[in-house]
């Protein structure tokens, strides 16, 4: 199975922590150089320090401004074309859909669908100038299956879904692909919120609502942000090259929906 990504490039968003940092982590031990994207520069530094290989980097940007992701993107991309995007960013808060306001609809909508289009925008150029590329999305298993308390981020995450099978069909001819991975329940400091905000309303203990989440699932655990990450660096890989425009759910099989 072809794997090897050296002379890859990479850029990764949310890459700080949690899924971001674990996909960068993958593609890095695969021989890709990576640029890491997220707002917190001290901690895009720590990330860097860890990961395999040289040649990396990192890139400054707040996912609520798409004008300065651009061009964090563009001046990342003046060294060298990207070969692989790995669209990725923290969730909307929870809530019920009926309750939130439009304003957290569109910072929704904003940090997510525009931000990615900025980055798609930004290293098109050298993906068709190479003759190819990978385009990652991480999304939710709810493009498939609408999860109980995210009513904003259920609208946004489908919004986005058919945003990238619309690209997948357009870069098509352009050897790009297009796919999404769907994380379960997965644990990152993402989910910890989400158990801490269900345990002050239940009084339940966080860890009591994540082993209820755990048990939800059909392997019984909740799944590792490694795990994640190895998906995602599969579909960026050689051996990947004929999949394009799917939804991969990586959930242990919670999701009911084929």
């Amino acid at each position: 199975m072809r794997l090897d990504l050296k002379g890859k490039r990479a850029l990764v968003c949310g890459a700080s922590q949690g899924i971001g940092w674990a996909a960068a982590k993958e593609l890095a031990e695969l021989g890709a150089q990576c640029t890491l994207m997220a707002r917190n520069a001290e901690r895009l530094e720590q990330a860097i320090q860890r990961l395999p290989g040289t040649g990396h980097s990192i890139a400054v940007a707040d996912f609520t401004q798409p004008d300065a992701v651009s061009e964090a993107a563009m001046k990342a991309a003046e060294q060298g074309a990207f070969d692989i995007l790995i669209n990725n960013t923290g969730g909307p808060p929870g809530g019920p859909a009926h309750a939130a306001d439009t304003s957290a609809y569109l910072a929704a909508f904003t940090q997510h669908l525009l931000c990615n289009q900025r980055l798609v925008q930004a290293v098109l150029p050298g993906m068709r100038a190479s003759g190819g590329g990978r385009i990652v999305n991480v999304i939710s298993t709810s493009v498939k299956q609408p999860l109980d308390g995210l009513g904003v981020s259920n609208t946004v995450r489908g919004a986005v879904a058919n945003w990238a099978k619309t690209l997948a069909n357009e870069l098509g001819p352009d050897g790009i692909t297009v796919n999404n991975v769907l994380p379960g329940a997965t644990r990152t400091a993402r989910l910890d919120q989400i158990a801490e905000a269900k345990a002050s309303k239940t009084g339940q203990a966080p860890a009591e609502v994540l082993h209820a989440m755990a048990q939800a699932v059909p392997l019984r655990r909740l799944g590792e942000a490694e795990e994640i990450g190895s998906a995602i660096a599969f579909l960026c890989s050689p051996a990947a090259a004929y999949i394009s425009g799917v939804n991969l759910p990586v959930d242990g099989g919670r999701t009911r929906s084929l």
